[in-house]
């Protein structure tokens, strides 16, 4: 093995881990496992970014090169991720001062996991917060009395607003910790469960209806048919780059948050090929958000390069335009919530671990804990475009902007360098045990002749990602 030491050490270490995998709590069902680690994956970042990254980088061409980078850039890292917690049965911290070799300090990256999660819901529950806004909206018929030119206001109107921004926040957090406090069979499984499949079955019936509307075809040809000229208007380089960075992104790896399901896992199945199949629900979604919002902004006139308007400007005024708006209105933003919940409860569950594993706090304790700091964290995001609207931090960028460059421009793609190095290089792991725990059980295999791809060409492709999103 990787760490040296007595004869006896090693069998104290050995008795330690049958200890944890024993009282270890564990899914229910590998389908349990699935819903609930693309839940972390799938969020605002499939079904609102996705969709106007698309319309901004050209259509079919982005499309073509995300589903590449995520084939050999995601999938691979995800495994890592999944193995480290299934290795170790720890959250972050603990897991690698339990994989580590002796006298290393890769650990620390566990406090920076603790920090990503942290610094990622204190913005994403805001986020999320508009999602549960607009969907009360169009449930109790707000839209119905508002004309298509003042839906903008509406969203102004939201944003300057503390109570609105902050009650739904708040809102947001309560269900969130509420489902995780109740462990992860009877709470995050059994719950994940139904909304991910509410989710899924939602997503197809706003396709299926998104598809039908009139001038649909031309909104499908555009998203789905590649355009090497109208690519190359927009620039190959920028549409290849900026596939590469939502391939990535969307996965939500380097901060834990898909680790800490890897340490509830079986060892029934290999980790590449559960990898392959949360990227193939992760993508699932994404390309079926595209057939809801491309489809209806041609069908009504309306640019697809919108930004990130597009969800909470540019769609309402579809669906205020849409015989029977209020019900597809109210059927997408359930479907949203739905989708940003799953990562809200994915990465309070990261956290609540981390609590439960290493300062030993009891699950409840842990979850009223980072209740608490949750709360009084997001607070100065749902401040952000009203009380505190005039700060102005990185780039001159607001409280949210701010922190989401953090985030996705630093912590993201260097966490995922860590756990990358941490895999496959001598002085972590090692490639050969990481190697070892990942094709454990039956499935998809990760084979000996992939160590030089993954030790020198995936670095560099992931150091590109910090270098681009640093400048």
């Amino acid at each position: 093995m990787f760490l040296t030491g007595t004869k006896a050490s090693g069998k104290h270490k050995n008795t330690e881990r049958i200890h944890r995998e024993m009282n270890r709590e564990n899914f229910k069902s590998r389908l349990g496992f699935l819903l609930v680690s693309a839940g972390c994956a799938i969020g605002i970042g499939n079904v609102w970014k996705f969709p106007f990254v698309t319309g901004e980088n050209g259509g079919g061409v982005f499309v073509l090169f995300y589903l590449l980078f995520l084939l050999i850039m995601g999938a691979p890292v995800l495994t890592m991720e999944l193995a480290v917690g299934r290795a170790s049965r720890k959250s972050a911290m603990e897991a690698f001062r339990t994989l580590e070799p002796q006298g290393s300090r890769w650990h620390i990256h566990g406090w920076v996991c603790i920090l990503g999660n942290l610094l990622l819901m204190m913005y994403y529950t805001t986020v999320s917060g508009w999602m549960l806004n607009y969907a009360v909206k169009f449930v109790t018929g707000s839209f119905e009395t508002v004309q298509p030119d003042q839906v903008g206001e509406v969203f102004n109107a939201m944003q300057a607003s503390p109570a609105q921004m902050t009650g739904f926040m708040a809102v947001t957090v309560l269900i969130g910790i509420l489902i995780c406090s109740m462990g992860i069979q009877n709470g995050i499984e059994k719950i994940t469960k139904v909304m991910m499949l509410g989710l899924l079955g939602l997503i197809v019936i706003l396709a299926v209806h998104s598809m039908t509307l009139s001038g649909a075809a031309e909104g499908i040809r555009f998203y789905l048919v590649p355009d090497f000229k109208r690519a190359a208007e927009h620039g190959l380089g920028k549409v290849i780059t900026a596939a590469m960075d939502q391939s990535f992104f969307t996965l939500s790896l380097g901060i834990g948050a898909m680790e800490i399901f890897g340490s509830y896992m079986s060892k029934d199945h290999s980790l590449a090929g559960e990898s392959l199949r949360i990227c193939g629900l992760d993508t699932f979604v994404a390309i079926m958000s595209g057939l809801i919002i491309f489809p209806a902004c041609f069908s009504y006139g309306v640019e697809p390069s919108q930004g990130p308007s597009l969800i909470f400007v540019t769609l309402p005024q579809v669906f205020v335009h849409m015989a029977g708006g209020r019900i597809w209105g109210t059927l997408f933003f359930v479907f949203m919530t739905f989708a940003s919940l799953s990562t809200v409860i994915a990465v309070f569950e990261s956290l609540i671990a981390a609590g439960m594993d290493s300062f030993g706090w009891e699950r409840k304790k842990s979850s009223l804990i980072w209740l608490v700091i949750l709360l009084v964290t997001s607070i100065p995001c749902a401040f952000g475009s009203n009380l505190w609207s005039q700060v102005r931090l990185i780039n001159g960028q607001d409280i949210l902007g701010s922190e989401d460059f953090i985030v996705s421009n630093v912590l993201l793609p260097g966490g995922a360098l860590v756990f990358l190095l941490f895999c496959v290089s001598r002085w972590g792991w090692n490639f050969d045990q990481y190697r070892e725990e990942a094709n454990t059980g039956t499935g998809v295999k990760i084979p000996e002749g992939m160590k030089h791809y993954f030790r020198w060409v995936l670095p560099v492709l992931i150091l590109v990602i910090l270098v681009q999103g640093l400048l």
